[in-house]
C-alpha cells in the first residue's frame, strides 16, 4: 500500500512486488478475459498480453485460467456481409444472449498454447480430412486455398431391430438430448422451446454430463428426465424408448450421437452447426433448424408430434439413412485421398 499511495509520477512494476512472496497468491483462481473485439483479426492469435500476466500471477501461486471469447468463429452469409474474412464469433454471443449459461462454454477456455498449435497442426498438414460440411468452413481461408481438403462423415453403428410393439403405449411424444450439458450444444434454447410447448404432449429426457450443479438447471427448465453419462450399450438402449433426438447446437464437428440415434430409429432434430445436415431427409429422417431459434426448435417437435402415427415407418427411414454411412467407407476415403498421387478435395482458387 506504501508503494500504491507514493507521490512519484512513475512506479517501477518491480517495486510493487517486492514484498510479496513465492505463495502470496496461492489457491487464488483468476479468470483473464480476452474480449472479441477484433473480428477482423485471426482468430487463433494469442493475447500475449493475458498470457504475460497470467505468466507472473503464476509465479506468486495463482491459478490462472484465459478465456478467448475471441477463438471461436464461424462463417456464414453474415460473416461475408461483414466481410469478416475469419468468420465471425459464436461462443462470445451465447455468453450475451444467455449470461447465467456462460460458465458451461468450456471449449472458450482452451489454452493459448492449444489454440496456437492447432492452427499450426492445420498450416504443416499435406491434406486435411474434415468429418462435415461445417468442419471444412471453419478452417481459415488461406489454409485452404493452399492445401487439398476432403470431407469424409464418420461411420454409424449396426442398426438393431425396433420392436415398436414391446414399447409401453403412450400419447406423450419423449424427446432426448444426449451430450454435455452446454449451451454449445444449445441446451438453454432447448430449454426456451419446451416452455413454448408447455402445452404439448411431450417430455424431455436429458443424458450427459452437467457442466454446473443440477439446481442451475433446474431453475432454468424443471420438467427433465436426467440420465447420467453411461455406456454406448445404455445410450443405445435409452434412445430406443424414445421419440426423437433434440440437439440444436451452436458450435459440432459432427455429433456422433446424430448417426446413433438414427441407428436406433430416431429421427433427429438438429442445426447446420451440428455437422450433419447431409443426414437430414426434411420430415422423414427429422429436421434442420436454425442455430439460436427455440421457435423453430419448437415448429419442428409439434411437426414429429402430428407424424407420430407414421412412427414405424420413420424408424425404418432412420436406420436406412444411418446404414448408407459405415466406417469402412470412412477409412477407405482417407487412405485414398492421402496415398492418391494428386487429391481430388476441396482447393479454393485464389481470390
Amino acid at each position: 500500500n506504501k508503494i500504491l499511495s507514493s507521490s512519484n509520477n512513475y512506479v517501477d512494476p518491480n517495486e510493487l512486488v517486492k514484498c510479496y512472496g513465492s505463495n502470496e497468491l496461492a489457491n487464488v483462481k483468476c479468470l483473464l478475459i480476452n474480449m472479441p473485439i477484433r473480428e477482423q483479426a485471426k482468430p487463433n492469435n494469442a493475447p500475449l498480453g493475458l498470457c504475460l500476466l497470467a505468466a507472473q500471477l503464476k509465479n506468486y501461486g495463482a491459478k490462472v485460467n484465459i478465456l478467448d471469447l475471441n477463438s471461436f468463429r464461424i462463417k456464414d452469409k453474415i460473416a461475408t456481409e461483414r466481410k469478416l474474412e475469419n468468420g465471425r464469433v459464436l461462443l462470445a454471443e451465447e455468453a450475451e444472449r444467455y449470461p447465467e449459461w456462460e460458465p458451461t462454454l468450456e471449449s472458450t477456455r482452451e489454452s493459448e498454447e492449444k489454440l496456437f498449435r492447432k492452427e499450426e497442426e492445420l498450416r504443416r498438414a499435406d491434406r486435411i480430412t474434415c468429418p462435415s460440411q461445417f468442419v471444412l468452413d471453419s478452417i481459415p481461408l488461406e489454409i485452404r486455398q493452399k492445401t487439398p481438403c476432403q470431407i469424409s462423415p464418420f461411420g454409424s453403428p449396426p442398426s438393431e431391430p425396433v420392436n415398436v410393439e414391446s414399447f409401453p403405449k403412450s400419447d406423450t411424444h419423449k424427446l432426448l438430448f444426449v451430450g454435455s450439458m452446454s449451451q454449445r450444444k444449445g441446451l438453454a434454447d432447448l430449454f426456451e422451446a419446451m416452455k413454448l410447448l408447455k402445452r404439448e404432449p411431450i417430455s424431455l429426457s436429458i443424458l450427459g454430463q452437467p457442466s454446473m450443479p443440477m439446481e442451475f438447471y433446474r431453475k432454468q427448465f424443471a420438467e427433465f428426465e436426467y440420465f447420467p453419462p453411461c455406456s454406448n450399450q445404455k445410450v443405445r438402449k435409452i434412445m430406443k424408448v424414445h421419440d426423437a433426438l433434440v440437439l440444436p447446437s451452436i458450435v459440432e464437428g459432427r455429433a456422433l450421437v446424430q448417426q446413433e440415434a438414427l441407428s436406433c430409429g430416431l429421427p433427429i432434430i438438429v442445426t447446420p452447426n451440428a455437422g450433419g445436415v447431409d443426414l437430414e431427409e426434411e420430415g422423414k429422417t427429422g429436421h434442420i433448424v436454425p442455430i439460436r431459434s427455440p421457435e423453430k426448435i419448437a415448429q419442428a417437435i409439434r411437426a414429429m408430434i402430428e407424424n407420430k402415427n407414421r412412427k414405424e415407418e420413420i424408424q425404418k427411414l432412420c436406420q436406412k439413412k444411418a446404414e448408407q454411412y459405415s466406417w469402412a467407407s470412412y477409412a477407405e476415403n482417407i487412405i485414398d485421398f492421402n496415398l492418391s498421387n494428386s487429391a481430388q478435395g476441396f482447393v479454393l482458387p485464389d481470390p
